[in-house]
């Protein structure tokens, strides 16, 4: 059981670092908030499979948060850097 609380732990962590670029207006600010209330309202789930599967659904959110990060970069990149006729 203390394997799967430092493993969400680390997914928490990681979420919330991910959340300080998040785009728009108050995105930020707002994403933290939505991973705090995800995370309390499942604070006291004690059945292993059920928290191992919202350990994955965490880390696709992590992953979409990451591509979605990357898209942004690439974006920029092509915007800068395109010639336009």
């Amino acid at each position: 059981m203390s394997q799967l609380r430092s493993k969400v732990i680390t997914l928490y962590k990681h979420l919330q670092y991910l959340g300080r670029e998040y785009p728009g207006l108050n995105g930020p600010e707002k994403f933290r908030k939505q991973i705090h209330d995800a995370f309390m309202n499942h604070k006291d789930e004690q059945d292993p499979k059920k928290i191992v599967a919202l350990l994955a659904q965490g880390r696709y959110l992590a992953k979409e948060v990451e591509a979605l990060y990357s898209l942004k970069k690439y974006r920029s990149v092509k915007q800068r850097y395109s010639y336009n006729d």
